[in-house]
């Protein structure tokens, strides 16, 4: 079990390592921002691109899969690890090969993500408004709009398929870069 004492020291060795390397966080940050922008600006580029990215991603770790199998060949398992790098390279493929279809087809997915996850937080929400006191509303607030997001994109389909995905990640690139930029400029103007 970790005492406070240890987590107030890695506190500090965080706030230590951020200040000593506040620029590269700031440079990190703006570079999510401006991708961030541009994924607002080009929903359907930066659509398209995810789908792509998943792709390579996909089928270079099933060919990884697949050659770290052949090496484990007589270890237990090896029907089943064979089985999952070929569906990975498959996945990869069909994404490469379609990759529009492969919009549509995440946009499906990130549609019934968002109503499974504003469903739970809702449930959570109230089931811990004891607990959480005056913070209960959030929860509440965030699974209605993961819900109302839902909606959105899963009765605009298919035509929301073109700027769901971009426009999402643009949200989360633009909010994640912001947040870098502020703990880099508050790590270069700090005391510690």
């Amino acid at each position: 079990m970790t005492s406070p004492e240890d987590f107030s020291r890695l506190q500090s060795m965080m706030g230590r390592t951020v200040k000593a390397h506040w620029k590269a966080f700031l440079f990190e940050g703006i570079l999510l921002v401006i991708l961030g922008v541009a994924a607002l600006i080009l929903p359907p580029l930066a659509s398209l691109a995810i789908a792509i990215f998943l792709g390579w991603m996909f089928l270079i770790s099933g060919i990884g899969g697949l050659i770290v199998t052949y090496w484990a060949r007589s270890t237990p398992g090896f029907w089943w690890s064979l089985i999952s790098a070929a569906l990975a390279v498959l996945a990869g493929l069909l994404l490469l090969a379609r990759p529009m279809q492969a919009v549509l087809t995440l946009t499906i997915v990130v549609g019934a993500y968002f109503l499974a996850e504003g469903v739970a937080t809702i449930m959570y929400a109230l089931e811990h408004r004891r607990e959480l006191s005056g913070r209960w509303s959030w929860l509440l607030i965030s699974g209605l709009v993961d819900i109302a997001i839902s909606f959105m994109v899963i009765t605009g389909l298919p035509s929301s398929a073109e700027w769901a995905i971009g426009v999402l990640v643009g949200i989360n690139l633009l909010f994640g870069g912001a947040s870098l930029i502020g703990m880099a400029l508050a790590a270069r103007n700090s005391n510690t």
